[in-house]
């Protein structure tokens, strides 16, 4: 009840101190001769934004559908059009501010005017200029409110209110003012971040002369490098001493002992990974679980599987160096496959190779080195003699390009055309009766 009262009384006096100013306002020749120079400026800044703006726009706008940096820019200061009114009423403010202080020896109602055209411009600002959502979230709700409180001539007061206010966290004592600042410097710390991390990634991405498990590192290194940057700048911003990252560092470190164990293991053999590049985006493998797939992805923590029915398998780095792991690519390397099939005992099988090869062969996809296609003699069965063709393709045979359907058909045709039976399992059944 005593915070609620104090607060009440406190409300009170800043609205009689209004009162007040405004009825003194109300009745002083220099106030009004302010109040003229306000509306004098504003006339005069709009009369030069009607003369300068129609010039802007014709010397940017020609060049918007453009490409490349300069283009972009053009775009950028074009958004800033509508805050030239705003702008130009401020500086013509501010001479007439000096003006009025040396004939009257105060300006009291041209600085209001001053902060109230500040106040259009930051509105003006966060409609037109702010374009990401983030960005114009913390601009409606952070830089409107402040830019309202500084044209009342409250910002100072209720900072000052704020910073009085603290909080504990343990052995630390925090400003709400201090937290406020540092949750504002933080957001746009690591929007930042991000941002910076994104354009870092996309142009060590696009460098096709780095191997790619060498690209895939430097952009990981360069997240780490920006986050922690951020990181250590925000807590100086909210002027916590950097020794007390030893306590938080030693906190961590028995963090990692007891329950992080398989985080700190992923992590690291992500790096390896990166270092060895043995496995990268791009490769088609088989994990020892028996799970194949394309890594699309490849995370701090785990690589991203992509089976050929799309979906996504989550794989942690450190089965990649733990368990047996096949990799059937090397940046599109050639792939051996063999596909069966059987023909009857009555075929002269000396003639099956010739014919089997030659029929694989003309498949487009099929290559002539390191080895042809190879047709073996593989096993006498029950009802069959079986073979099996060898043969290499440029790419993997993951369930989107069928391979080896096509080889099968391409068999078929062949035994076909030369009238070879494949034959199916015969049975003689014998039917006894017994004799009455």
């Amino acid at each position: 009840m005593n915070g609620e009262e104090s607060l009440l009384q406190t409300i009170s006096s800043y609205l009689d101190q209004g009162r007040d100013l405004a009825m003194g306002w109300a009745t002083s020749p220099a106030a009004w001769s302010q109040f003229a120079l306000l509306i004098v400026s504003w006339g005069a800044a709009a009369f030069a934004t009607r003369k300068i703006v129609p010039r802007i726009e014709a010397w940017v706008r020609p060049r918007t559908e453009g490409a490349g940096l300069f283009a972009a820019l053009l775009r950028f200061a074009l958004r800033f059009v509508p805050m030239v009114l705003p702008l130009l009423a401020y500086g013509f403010t501010a001479v007439g501010e000096a003006f009025t202080r040396q004939v009257f020896g105060s300006g009291a109602v041209i600085a209001f005017g001053k902060r109230l055209f500040l106040f259009f411009a930051a509105r003006l600002f966060v409609a037109h200029v702010l374009t990401d959502p983030f960005l114009r979230l913390l601009g409606r709700y952070v830089l409107i409110p402040v830019a309202a409180l500084n044209a009342l001539g409250l910002l100072g007061p209720v900072s000052d209110w704020l910073e009085s206010l603290t909080v504990e966290m343990g052995n630390i004592t925090f400003s709400v003012m201090a937290l406020i600042r540092g949750l504002i410097a933080g957001s746009l710390l690591f929007w930042l971040g991000s941002w910076s991390n994104r354009q870092s990634a996309d142009y060590i991405k696009a460098q096709e002369e780095l191997r790619p498990a060498t690209r895939e590192l430097a952009a990981k290194a360069a997240e780490v490098v920006i986050f922690g940057a951020a990181f250590l700048l925000l807590l100086n911003i909210m002027g916590i001493d950097l020794t007390t990252i030893a306590l938080l560092g030693g906190a961590l470190g028995v963090g990692i002992g007891l329950g992080l164990q398989q985080i700190a293991a992923n992590f690291i053999s992500g790096i390896i990974l990166l270092i060895e590049g043995q496995t990268t985006v791009g490769d088609y493998v088989e994990l020892d679980g028996g799970e194949t797939g394309t890594i699309v992805k490849m995370t701090a923590r785990a690589c991203i599987l992509e089976t050929f029915d799309g979906r996504w398998i989550v794989v942690p780095n450190e089965h990649f160096i733990t368990t047996r792991v096949v990799n059937y690519s090397d940046q599109g390397s050639a792939n051996r496959y063999e596909a069966p099939f059987s023909v009857s005992y009555e075929t002269d099988i000396d003639r099956v190779p010739a014919i089997i090869e030659r029929a694989v062969a003309d498949l487009p996809f099929v290559l002539t080195a390191p080895d042809g296609p190879d047709c073996e003699l593989r096993a006498f069965g029950e009802s069959s003699v079986d073979f099996a063709v060898e043969y290499w393709v440029n790419g993997i045979d993951d369930g989107r390009n069928k391979y080896q359907s096509q080889v099968l058909f391409a068999i078929w045709r062949a035994l076909k055309a030369e009238g070879i039976e494949m034959p199916y399992p015969r049975r003689v059944v014998e039917m006894r009766t017994q004799k009455g």
